[in-house]
């Protein structure tokens, strides 16, 4: 009966390890936010630290993109973003054109442990100053 007992404590206290460590996981990762152009204008103006990331091609961050923008496409953002986003914890502000593309740029920076993206949708959107070459 001893041996019994002993057992069913040892299983309990390790399925409550495995419980708190599960638990852990899911309390680190962030949550995708979206936010309007307007509220992410005022996070621009407002907060000196904060990163605006263009999931655009090449040729549309050409065509004219927010100031101090940088560009990683989409389609490379687990390749390239390590390097060109070294602080997983920097405030990092996506766009695209529309809103698709940077919504789905934004839950892969969150998947690769960034923690504070923020998602504002479309360059149509924005109602403010963009640079043009």
């Amino acid at each position: 009966m001893k041996k019994i007992m002993l057992k069913i404590i040892v299983m309990g206290f390790a399925i409550g390890l495995l419980l708190t460590a599960c638990t852990s996981v899911k309390e680190n990762k962030a949550e995708y936010k979206k936010i309007s152009s307007e509220e992410a204008k005022s996070i621009i103006d407002s907060e000196k630290e904060v990163i605006v990331l263009d999931v655009r091609t090449k040729e549309e961050f050409d065509t004219g993109h927010i100031k101090n923008a940088i560009l990683i496409p989409d389609t490379d953002i687990e390749k390239i973003a390590p390097e060109k986003l070294k602080n997983k914890d920097a405030k990092i502000l996506v766009y695209c054109r529309s809103g698709r593309r940077s919504e789905i740029a934004a839950k892969k920076l969150i998947e690769m442990g960034y923690q504070n993206i923020i998602d504002f949708g479309g360059i149509v959107d924005w109602k403010y100053e963009i640079v043009k070459y």
